[in-house]
């Protein structure tokens, strides 16, 4: 077999034999839009954006609520208890969609606390309080989250849900 034809056959991998031989165009990448918050009057353009680009993407509508919700609570537990309220304070939000699932952090100016110490919502004795239910919230909204070691820092991922 003579060398040109020998070489466009090895150019010709699995991948490219689904496409019918074609050369792959690379995978266009989500842009990453990126936020400061200084107080509760700037969270409706963050929560918009995402909203608005997961609805783009055909996100089930019970996925955009709760991922909605979820920065919500991600961005206001940042303001009051990382920054106190201190608008010289910036929570910084960094948000991707793609097809195939939504990826939020949000990083705060604060010292940063521990996840695991934050009493359980749910028991008996919890119920009626007036606060701690935001991280309940974020971890049902969410497929998982997670926090920095220092406690400043959380990222929140969402899965597509099935149709």
């Amino acid at each position: 077999m003579p060398r040109p034809q020998l070489a466009r056959r090895v150019a010709v991998t699995p991948a490219r034999a689904a496409e019918g031989g074609r050369k792959a165009r690379p995978a266009q990448r989500a842009p990453c839009l990126t936020f400061a918050v200084r107080s509760t009057a700037d969270l409706s353009p963050v929560l918009d954006a995402l909203v608005g680009h997961m609805e783009a993407l055909d996100y089930l509508k019970r996925d955009c609520f709760g991922m909605r919700l979820a920065l919500e609570e991600a961005l206001v537990n940042a303001l009051k208890h990382g920054h106190g309220h201190d608008p010289a304070k910036s929570a910084h939000v960094r948000l991707r969609v793609t097809v195939e699932q939504v990826m939020v952090e949000v990083e705060d100016e604060g010292p940063g606390f521990d996840p695991s110490a934050v009493a359980d919502a749910l028991l008996p004795e919890n119920l009626e309080r007036t606060c701690g239910r935001g991280l309940l919230l974020m971890r049902h909204y969410t497929t998982w989250m997670r926090f920095n070691d220092r406690g400043n820092h959380v990222t929140l991922c969402k899965c597509r849900s099935p149709r």
